[in-house]
C-alpha cells in the first residue's frame, strides 16, 4: 500500500466540478482583487471563529507581521516565540525590528508557560504563542503573565483554525491571531493565503490600512503601507471550504482516534493528546506529530513500506539555528523532542484502512 504524507491533487479533485465553476464565476466577472468574494469571506470567517473581525491577507507570515506593526511592536523591543515552530514567526519579528527570543515547548509540543516568563525582561513588550499542530497552548497561564507583566499577545494560529481552549477560540484571547491558508493546512487555498482575526477594533483598522498600501476604506492614503491582500479567487474557494470545515476537523479527529487507539500500548511511542483526552482543549489536528525511539529507523523502515512521513521543519527548532544568531542551545526539551519527532499522515484524503496500515507497520517495527 501506498501512503503519501500529503496528497495535494485531493485539494482539487475532492471538489473539482465546484472549484471550476468558482474559477469560472470570478473570472467571467474580473473580479480579482478585493471584490465581494472576499468581503464575504471575511465575514464567514469571523462569524465561524467567533469573533467580530476578519481580514484576508497575502499568506500567514504577512499576517503575523503586521499584526506585529500594528500592535506597535518595533525597534529593540523583545518578542518572546515558541522555538517549536516554522522560521516564518521568528522571521515576522525580525522584520518589525524586534528581536526574536525563543522559549521552550513541553509534552504537548506547546509552548511552556514556565520557560516564557523566564525569559521575560525589561525590553519585552509580546508573547506570540504559536498554536500548533491544530492545539491551543495553555492560555489561561499565558495570559495570567502577560497581564502581570504588561505584555501583549498575538497567535500564531497558522495550524490552529478551529481549535479550542475551555470554550474560547484562536484569535479570542488578545490582540488576535493570524492563520495561514497554505494549500496542506485544514483550511487550504490553491497558493498562498492568510489572514488576522480579532475583537479588537484598532488592530483590525491598523491591518486593514497597512495591507493595502496605506488607504483606508476612501481610497485616502493615511499610513505607509504594503500589498498584501487576500487575492479574491482565492477568496471565493476558501469561503466554499469554509462551509464545510467542520466535516474536515471531525474526520481528522476521527483519525486521531485510530491513531490514540492503535498506537497507545506502545512504549517506545509518545503519542499527542487525544482527540478527547482533556476537555479544556478541542484540537482540530492539523498534523500528528509523535516521538518515537529510534526514530530515523522508523521512518526509514516507513518508508520502505510506502508510507510518508515528515521531520517538523527539517529537524530544526528555531533556536537552533545558529546562522540566524540564535544561541542552538538551553531548550532542553526542544532539543530532545527534536531527536524523536516524527509526523504521521494525517489528511481527510486517507481511508481507515491506510491509517490502520500505517499503525500496523509502526507495530511491526517494534513489536
Amino acid at each position: 500500500m501506498n501512503v503519501p504524507f500529503f496528497n495535494y491533487q485531493h485539494i482539487f479533485t475532492a471538489n473539482q466540478d465546484k472549484f471550476i465553476e468558482i474559477i469560472k464565476d470570478i473570472g467571467s466577472r474580473g473580479a480579482f482583487i478585493l471584490q465581494k468574494d472576499l468581503e464575504e469571506f471575511e465575514k464567514n470567517l469571523a462569524k465561524y471563529i467567533g469573533v467580530d473581525y476578519a481580514i484576508g491577507v497575502a499568506n500567514g507570515t504577512d499576517a503575523i507581521w503586521l499584526a506585529l506593526l500594528a500592535a506597535g511592536i518595533g525597534k529593540e523591543d523583545e518578542v518572546i516565540f515558541a522555538s517549536h515552530t516554522y522560521i516564518a514567526t521568528a522571521n515576522a519579528i525580525k522584520f518589525v525590528g524586534a528581536i526574536p527570543v525563543p522559549a521552550d515547548c513541553r509534552s504537548d509540543h506547546m509552548i511552556d508557560p514556565e520557560s516564557v516568563e523566564s525569559l521575560i525582561t525589561n525590553k519585552t513588550k509580546a508573547i506570540v504563542p504559536t498554536q500548533l499542530n491544530g492545539r491551543c497552548c495553555e492560555m489561561d497561564s499565558l495570559l495570567e503573565i502577560a497581564k502581570k507583566h504588561d505584555l501583549i499577545i498575538i497567535e500564531d494560529a497558522a495550524q490552529g483554525l478551529g481549535a479550542e481552549y475551555k470554550g474560547s477560540g484562536i484569535g479570542t484571547f488578545d490582540k488576535g491571531a493570524t492563520i495561514s491558508f497554505y494549500p496542506a493546512k485544514n483550511l487550504g487555498s490553491f497558493g498562498d493565503g492568510g489572514a488576522f482575526v480579532t475583537n479588537d477594533k484598532k488592530m483590525y483598522n491598523k491591518v486593514k490600512v497597512l495591507r493595502d498600501h496605506g488607504r483606508n476604506e476612501e481610497g485616502i492614503f493615511v499610513d505607509w503601507g504594503f500589498n498584501s491582500r487576500l487575492d479574491n479567487l482565492q477568496a471565493a474557494i476558501l469561503n466554499f471550504k469554509l462551509s464545510y470545515y467542520d466535516d474536515e476537523v471531525k474526520r481528522r479527529r476521527e483519525i486521531a482516534g485510530i491513531y490514540q487507539k492503535e498506537l497507545d500500548h506502545l512504549k517506545e511511542i509518545h503519542l499527542p493528546p487525544g482527540p478527547d483526552s482533556d476537555q479544556n482543549y478541542f484540537d482540530v489536528f492539523q498534523n500528528y506529530e509523535i516521538e518515537a525511539e529510534r526514530r530515523d529507523l522508523l521512518k526509514k523502515y516507513l518508508s520502505e513500506n510506502g508510507i510518508g512521513t515528515i521531520i517538523q521543519w527539517n529537524g530544526q527548532p528555531v533556536h537552533s539555528i545558529v546562522a540566524l544568531g540564535f544561541k542552538g542551545s538551553g531548550l532542553p526539551y526542544t532539543e530532545e523532542m527534536y531527536k524523536k519527532c516524527l509526523m504521521l499522515p494525517m489528511n481527510t484524503s486517507l481511508s481507515n484502512q491506510e491509517v490502520k496500515y500505517v499503525c500496523n507497520k509502526i507495530k511491526n517495527f517494534y513489536e
